[in-house]
C-alpha cells in the first residue's frame, strides 16, 4: 500500500543501548518489568501487509528523528544519497539495486506524500500474548485480526526488552485502544503467563474462555508454545 503522513506519532525509541536510559534485555517473549522506552518519533503508518503473525508486526520510523539520524550507518547514508542521484539520472536500475542494499541493512525507503524519506526498521513481538502459530488452528484469524488492528494506523508503542530474534517486547496502543486486550477478549491469542503474570491479562483471557470465544470454541486448544516445542523436536 503506498504509505501516506499521519497526524498522530508513533511512541516508539528502541535503541536499547542507549546511554541515557537503561533497559532490560531479556530473551523471552513477555518480560516483567517496569522499566520501557516512550518516545515521540515522526512517523509513518503501519502496512498491514508487513504484519507476519497475530503477535507481531513491523514500523518504520522517519529517520528525520536526531536521535535516530545519529545512528545511521555510513553505508546506509552514502546508499541513499547514490540511489538519489542514480534516480535523478534515470539509471533506474542502479537506483533500484541501491535500494535493496538499504532494505537489508534494515532501513527503507518510503514514499510520503510525493516526497521519500529515509525509514528505519523495527520488528515488534507484542508483550505478554502468544498467538497461535499460522498452520494452527485460529493462527490465520489471529494476524487478520492484528492486521485489521493496525493497518494503516499510527501506534503508541512501550517498549520493555528485546528478545532472542532481535524484536522489541511491546505493549502496543492503536487510537486509544489497547491491542493486546483486544486479541485476548476476541480469543485469538494466550496470556503467555510463564513470562507476564499482569492480572488483567489473565481476566480477559478467562473472560474469551468462558464465553468460548475465538479458539476457546475449540475443547481442548494447543497451546502454540507447545505445538513449537512439539514440531521442533519433530524436525518440522
Amino acid at each position: 500500500m503506498p504509505f501516506q503522513y499521519c497526524s498522530r506519532e508513533i511512541a516508539l525509541w528502541t535503541i536499547l543501548e542507549s546511554s541515557t536510559v537503561k533497559t532490560t534485555r531479556n530473551k523471552n517473549p513477555g518480560i516483567i518489568d517496569n522499566r520501557h522506552f516512550e518516545y515521540n518519533t515522526s512517523s509513518v503508518e503501519v502496512d498491514g501487509n508487513t504484519v507476519p503473525d497475530g503477535d507481531g508486526l513491523n514500523v518504520y520510523v522517519n529517520t528525520d528523528d536526531p536521535r535516530e539520524s545519529s545512528n545511521i550507518p555510513r553505508a546506509v547514508l552514502m546508499a541513499a544519497v547514490r540511489r538519489s542521484k542514480a534516480r535523478a539520472k534515470k539509471n533506474y536500475a542502479r537506483a533500484d539495486e541501491l535500494r535493496q542494499k538499504i532494505i537489508e541493512s534494515g532501513y527503507q525507503v518510503i514514499d510520503l506524500q510525493n516526497e521519500e524519506i529515509l525509514a528505519r526498521k523495527y520488528r515488534i513481538r507484542l508483550r505478554g500474548i502468544d498467538a497461535p502459530e499460522m498452520s494452527m488452528p485460529f493462527g490465520k484469524e489471529a494476524k487478520e485480526e492484528l492486521v485489521k488492528l493496525v493497518h494503516g494506523k499510527c501506534l503508541r508503542v512501550l517498549v520493555y526488552g528485546e528478545d532472542q530474534y532481535g524484536r522489541c517486547v511491546a505493549d502496543i496502543y492503536c487510537n486509544g485502544i489497547f491491542v493486546q486486550e483486544v486479541m485476548l477478549k476476541k480469543g485469538l491469542a494466550w496470556h503467555y503467563v510463564a513470562y507476564d503474570q499482569r492480572v488483567e491479562f489473565a481476566t480477559w483471557q478467562k473472560e474469551a474462555r468462558t464465553k468460548k470465544t475465538g479458539l476457546w470454541v475449540q475443547s481442548n486448544p494447543e497451546k502454540p508454545w507447545e505445538w513449537r516445542k512439539k514440531n521442533k523436536r519433530e524436525g518440522r
